[in-house]
């Protein structure tokens, strides 16, 4: 079963629960429109480099088709149909004015040099970029991309079009960016999880927690989790894990991993492993990496009793319905890695406001948004006796239907 077919299951299933009409059920279950693109890059030693590229509008029912922008390997025009669909019901959870999208382009950022990633990143754009616009298709940075790569696409866009800074969210501050958007992710994982500690009267300082991947959604996650006491116990990147018991220095851990290339060897931990990491001894297991991380041949080995997922699609279907039956609780990726796209809301609103606001007043939007996405998923899956995930889509899933309702749905 591919990604997409995976994920999709998630949404028929509420579909059923809420009594959707079936016609409209249908058509919110594909995408609106998919765009595979050719991207040409001039190579330094004078070859030209093709590479495949997607761009997925998925639903535009509730506003512009909203979505990162993924530079990756491993991209597949399946992998991006799911992360617009997981989007499309994002930005329906948090009540943005957004639909869903994404997009990606499969080609190893790191084998290109400075020079040759620009290109890559205007020759994208330039292919994609009559269907982009601030209120058609907002893009963002994702895998592999960042404020740089989006300052490029955003000049491409304004070269053909003219200045329109609310086109792509994620840009650099002096492109018209948010302030607090770098750590937005991570600071929006750690609300859901301060949600849940307060919720069951845990103290911080007792909270052992694992964090699968160390980008930068999962090193702002540790960072901050460590400064509100939580003890991070285990971090990992594609090279392997580091391991302490007592607790690890998050902040120590990115410097040795900007030093090194990878969190492993660091001084103040046991090098591991990385698959490991899944299994550590921990109250708190956060999947921060790729998809597809907690599978059914190693759901018996998670530990953990609460899920926090910050990937997208890191808990497959098999491995969701094995956590269930031992009792642990997955905070949905819809939810607990929305802190992004909320932080890209607010930037988008900050360019076609001509502002930019002070980094508390971000984070203070993000908290209460962020917050109020959990108290509604807690209480409806409270009320309905059902998972954070099916309580999760059934809000999601309901708003987008209403939009669509009142559109005619044609």
């Amino acid at each position: 079963m591919g990604a997409f077919d995976a994920v999709r299951g998630f949404y028929r299933a509420a579909v059923e629960r809420l009594g959707i009409d079936p016609d409209l059920g249908e058509a919110m279950a594909t995408p609106y429109r998919e765009l595979a693109v050719q991207v040409r890059v001039p190579m330094d030693d004078g070859s030209l480099g093709v590479f495949p590229g997607y761009r997925v509008q998925y639903n535009g029912a509730r506003g512009p088709f909203k979505g990162g922008i993924r530079f990756h390997p491993g991209v597949t025009l399946d992998e991006i149909r799911t992360f617009a669909f997981l989007m499309t019901w994002k930005t329906a959870l948090l009540d943005l004015p957004f639909g869903g999208g994404k997009g990606g382009v499969r080609v190893d950022p790191h084998l290109l040099s400075r020079a040759e990633l620009e290109r890559l990143s205007r020759s994208f754009m330039h292919a994609v970029g009559l269907l982009v616009g601030p209120t058609q298709d907002v893009m963002a940075p994702d895998v592999n991309t960042d404020a740089t790569v989006m300052g490029w696409m955003f000049d491409e866009f304004a070269r053909r079009v003219g200045h329109h800074p609310e086109v792509i969210t994620g840009k650099p501050i002096a492109l018209g960016g948010s302030l607090g958007r770098d750590a937005a992710t991570g600071r929006g994982a750690l609300v859901c999880l301060d949600h849940i500690a307060r919720a069951r009267g845990w103290n911080r300082e007792d909270v052992r927690v694992a964090v699968e991947g160390y980008g930068n959604a999962g090193s702002w996650f540790s960072r901050l989790a460590d400064e509100l006491g939580y003890r991070i116990v285990a971090v990992s990147d594609s090279k392997g894990a580091v391991v302490n018991p007592r607790g690890l220095e998050p902040h120590m851990v990115l410097a040795h991993k900007k030093e090194t290339g990878s969190v492993i060897d660091f001084y103040g931990g046991e090098t591991v492993d990385g698959a490991r990491i899944v299994e550590m001894d921990c109250e708190v297991l956060v999947p921060a990496a790729l998809e597809e991380s907690i599978r059914e041949d190693n759901a018996d080995g998670v530990k953990a009793m609460t899920i926090l997922e910050v990937a997208n699609y890191p808990v497959t279907p098999e491995a969701d319905v094995a956590l269930a039956e031992r009792g642990a609780t997955v905070v949905p990726d819809i939810l607990s890695s929305a802190g992004g796209v909320v932080v890209s809301y607010l930037e988008w609103a900050q360019n076609m406001q001509h502002e930019q606001w002070r980094e508390h007043l971000v984070n203070e939007r993000l908290t209460e948004m962020m917050e109020s996405a959990m108290d509604s998923v807690t209480a409806r899956a409270e009320r309905g006796e059902s998972s954070m995930r099916e309580a999760a889509y059934d809000i999601a899933v309901r708003r987008v239907a209403e939009a669509e309702e009142a559109r005619g749905y044609l």
